[in-house]
């Protein structure tokens, strides 16, 4: 052997920063339930029933027009669900959907939005507050003062929105927010979590050429749960014309990338944003508007982004349709490259390492939304997790 022992241990402590090169407060991805969606809705249009009303609306939407081109056993599956969970993740909205009201009008609202938050049945829900820029950073601290003020201790999967950051100073804004108000309202440290709604130009590509996006993980100190893109900002703030102002518009891709490359590896989730083209008129523009939602979901979660944003009841159907889908198809082929990769046997696909734990991943996902039952995965759960 020509090298020599001295040689072995250079090379050893020339080796040894590697494990520091990792991204400051990267952890590994969790294989808890995430949401397939998040559910905006206007503050002052929220309450408690706001859940079992939508469920109720998509239901009627769907007997009165029916939904096309998906099979009677995946419609059987889209009824059952929206009648026992119909929305995964809810937002009340301060921000955009919200407006500007009078303070005394937007205190109420809070005040109110806490309350009915506390019996809210979707399994994960919080707020979008307004930017935490000047002229609207202390009426944003208020909303969401008050709301815990109402709400008491936040749920498992409360999560605060911070719309329109353009810097990491955003980010220490809304971290220095949060302790504020864990302090008190005597919250542990950590438990107010935020996602950053990218939909600012500047969040994708900095003035220094660079994105800041991956600093904006790190300052956020584990806070950061995900990024979620904001369709229609973002493609006015590059002059796209409204009527090609779409989730699968090329720049609309390009923001998406540089968003999933950031949080790859970190914990922190990439959520799609929304179509505003509603299932509403008659079955004709109804199926239409199905049609392009279904696609654009299936769209989204081939392409590696697993959440997106409903902004009407009349989404959910297809929103479930096409997500189950979407898992019942490639289910099959799953279980064979896993079997496969596990058994060690020749499947005609050699997969490495890292994509039997994308498959694992995907099997776990498939059962956390409803769309694929525990026996059909064909493994325990607790050794997809352990992949």
């Amino acid at each position: 052997m020509g090298l020599t022992e001295l040689d072995l241990e250079e090379l050893l402590a020339s080796a040894e920063h590697l494990d520091r090169l990792a991204l400051p407060g990267q952890v590994a991805e969790a294989v808890t339930r995430r949401p397939v969606h998040t559910c905006y809705v206007p503050a002052d249009r929220f309450g408690a029933t706001t859940v079992r009303d939508w469920g109720a609306a998509a239901l009627a939407t769907l007997d009165e027009h029916g939904l096309p081109d998906f099979d009677e056993s995946t419609v059987d599956m889209v009824r059952a669900k929206l009648a026992g969970e119909p929305v995964e993740d809810l937002r009340v909205d301060f921000e955009d959907g919200y407006g500007q009201r009078p303070d005394d009008v937007e205190d109420g609202h809070a005040l109110a939005a806490g309350a009915a938050l506390r019996t809210c049945p979707a399994p994960f829900s919080g707020l979008r507050i307004k930017g935490l820029e000047p002229a609207t950073v202390l009426r944003a601290a208020r909303t969401l003062d008050l709301v815990l003020t109402a709400l008491g201790p936040p749920p498992p999967g409360f999560v605060v929105t911070v719309p329109k950051p353009t810097s990491v100073a955003h980010v220490d804004t809304a971290v220095l927010l949060c302790r504020q108000l864990e302090h008190a309202h005597g919250l542990a440290e950590g438990t107010l979590r935020f996602e950053l709604q990218v939909e600012t130009p500047q969040a994708v590509l900095g003035a220094d050429g660079r994105s800041p996006l991956p600093q904006m993980i790190v300052a956020a100190q584990g806070r950061l749960s995900g990024l979620h893109y904001g369709t229609y900002d973002y493609s006015t703030a590059l002059g796209v014309a409204p009527a090609h102002q779409a989730l699968d518009h090329p720049v609309a891709d390009h923001a998406k990338s540089v968003m999933q490359v950031a949080v790859a590896g970190t914990g922190v989730h990439v959520a799609d944003g929304s179509s505003n083209v509603l299932p509403v008129g008659d079955t004709a523009a109804v199926h239409a508007a199905w049609r392009l939602h279904a696609r654009l979901v299936r769209r989204s979660l081939e392409r590696g982004i697993h959440q997106g944003w409903d902004l009407h009841p009349g989404q959910l159907p297809t929103r479930y349709a096409a997500t189950f889908t979407f898992y019942r198809d490639g289910l099959p082929e799953a279980r064979r490259r896993l079997d496969a990769y596990l058994s060690r046997r020749d499947s005609g696909i050699l997969d490495e390492p890292a994509t039997a734990r994308a498959i694992a991943r995907f099997l776990l996902r498939g059962v956390h939304c409803g769309a694929l039952p525990v026996p059909s995965v064909g493994r325990p759960l607790e050794e997809l997790e352990t992949l």
